[in-house]
């Protein structure tokens, strides 16, 4: 097995490559340089002008992408100019009032969504990882960990199952070692996973109980509010011994959805399969007579916070949607004013 196959090269990716160059994989993406491992080695590279130009900000690498690059000549550096179609992509909003994506994972075939058995647990905000993991394209595991500092684990784990429909769902130590086993199992030669979650969850130090060894700095949680403190700060793949791979990434403190629409049936099935017995089509689920949901939080079937819950993400969504199509036309629009700059500049040439 050759470097690149250790890093999950395949004959599917081989079927995806469109120019002739050098393969490689992102191991670590800093300010538009990337390290990416090839047959080679590991070459620091930068991305070709042109395809600077041709790109958006979404098709810029990320780790965990397949790159086609040229050496530079007489150095360990590379120019890429390709990335090749991504099989899967877990992304989000970036932070603030813009509307922009950020690339979180991309081509993972495991999203751990880690959450902390203390007083990070937060159902709502699973929910939302959810969201955005069951339209990646990847598989979601919820991870829970510190569970060697655990009383009551049965009801953690009745909270994520009442949210999280058909996924696996682990709880694990990484001081005792206890669950570990069941997510190295999944990470199988060439299977890829990220480690998704909030600051101080332990996903550095899971990395380090995969791995047999401290690869990954360990910080402690604070003691008077449980919060993390953060010790990955930017995105890294990492091989673990037994050949599968790893993405560790900075703690999120808040995470706004993108355009994830497509994963709303897996996340709130329940709920959209209640609506469905609502005695009216457009019913709002409010006061009206024979809605479904009403009954459903009356009866105590649907909790109303995790209604309310669907509810803001609905809305957070449309928002983003609006937002989306007022940049898309924006973005139309000084195309066309450009090209009619140009197509003006030409004639005064031409009429010189």
């Amino acid at each position: 097995m050759n470097l690149i196959e250790q890093y999950g090269w395949n004959d599917k990716w081989e079927e995806k490559k469109q120019g002739s160059g050098i393969v490689g994989r992102v191991l670590l993406e800093h300010k538009h340089l990337y390290r990416v491992i090839t047959n080679e080695g590991e070459w620091l590279c930068s991305l070709s002008g042109k395809f600077k130009f041709e790109h958006g900000r979404e098709a810029f690498p990320a780790v965990g992408d397949w790159v086609v690059l040229e050496q530079m000549p007489g150095e360990e550096k590379g120019i890429i100019h390709e990335v090749l179609p991504r099989s899967s992509q877990f992304s989000r909003k970036v932070a603030g009032l813009t509307i922009e994506i950020q690339l979180v994972a991309v081509n993972v075939d495991y999203v751990f969504l880690v959450m902390s058995l203390n007083d990070d647990f937060n159902v709502r905000r699973l929910e939302r990882y959810l969201l955005a993991a069951w339209d990646s394209g990847a598989t979601p595991v919820v991870v829970l960990t510190k569970k060697d500092a655990c009383d009551d684990l049965a009801y953690y784990v009745s909270e994520v199952e009442s949210v999280a429909f058909g996924v696996d769902v682990f709880a694990v130590s990484s001081v005792t070692g206890e669950g570990i086993d069941n997510l190295a199992n999944l990470l199988s030669t060439g299977k890829t996973g990220a480690l998704l979650g909030s600051s101080g969850v332990g996903k550095s130090s899971l990395i380090n109980a995969l791995s047999g060894e401290e690869v990954m700095a360990v910080n402690d949680i604070r003691e008077d509010d449980s919060k993390g403190r953060h010790t990955t700060t930017h995105r890294e793949l990492t091989l673990l011994p037994d050949g599968g791979l790893l993405i560790d990434t900075p703690g999120m403190r808040e995470f706004q959805l993108w355009d994830t629409s497509e994963g709303v049936s897996a996340s709130f099935k329940d709920i959209e399969e209640l609506a469905e017995g609502c005695r009216f089509r457009d019913c709002k689920h409010v006061k009206e007579p024979g809605c479904a949901i009403q009954e459903a939080i009356y009866t105590g079937a649907l909790k109303e916070d995790r209604y309310k819950s669907y509810v803001k993400l609905m809305r957070e969504l449309a928002h983003i949607e609006r937002k989306n199509d007022v940049a898309a036309r924006k973005v139309e629009r000084d195309k066309w004013k450009q090209i009619t700059k140009t197509q003006r500049s030409n004639y005064k040439k031409k009429s010189k």
